[in-house]
């Protein structure tokens, strides 16, 4: 009596690999989507606080001086006058509010407390190669922050960081930046209002 055996082939088909690599690549961009947004979440709240360390550093040198942190020979601007921080006036105030200036701080007290950037120009303080002076400070995303100040003591801040007014009342200081699309006035900006 003969038998008949029913070879099977083991592995799989064609038809069977091509859906377990498209369901792995459906799988991977949704985990990939959301990753990058509790990346961007994250970047923002660490941007945020930079934003806060600034505000809350310039209230305090006030509560020091009696007067805000602003280089010698700063004009006083009716609303507020606003400062960016990769260069010029808005270096100086970064060095007053870390006690790298003796002018104006004389105490040289350290009043602000925010990170070294990981990378060039990126989430924090860069200083220069000697490392005694301030050459920026950048959101995670590479934008400068923006300080506004109340140059003129009025606890008023009127400026326009975009289209829109912006009137802040019983304020010394605001800061801002543009956030991860790198635009001013778009739902992504860090503000401190």
């Amino acid at each position: 009596m003969k038998t008949q055996s029913i070879h099977r082939r083991s592995g799989f088909t064609l038809i069977e690999l091509l859906v377990v690599i498209a369901i792995i690549a459906v799988l991977a961009s949704a985990g990939f989507g959301v990753g990058m947004k509790v990346q961007n979440t994250a970047r923002k709240q660490v941007a945020e606080s930079a934003a806060r360390n600034v505000v809350h550093a310039v209230n305090s040198f006030y509560a020091d001086y009696s007067a805000m942190p602003v280089p010698t020979g700063t004009a006083s601007t009716q609303g507020g006058t606003t400062f960016g921080t990769e260069s010029g006036d808005g270096l100086k105030i970064l060095d007053i509010l870390l006690g790298l200036e003796d002018e104006i701080n004389t105490k040289k007290v350290k009043y602000l407390d925010v990170p070294e950037a990981k990378s060039k120009k990126k989430g924090g303080l860069v200083f220069n190669k000697s490392g005694k002076e301030v050459s920026g400070m950048f959101d995670p995303w590479g934008n400068p922050f923006f300080i506004v100040l109340d140059t003129d003591y009025a606890e008023r801040l009127e400026f326009k960081p975009s289209k829109k007014q912006e009137t802040l009342n019983g304020r010394r200081c605001a800061v801002y930046s543009a956030g991860q699309d790198k635009k001013i006035g778009t739902a992504d900006d860090v503000k401190t209002w």
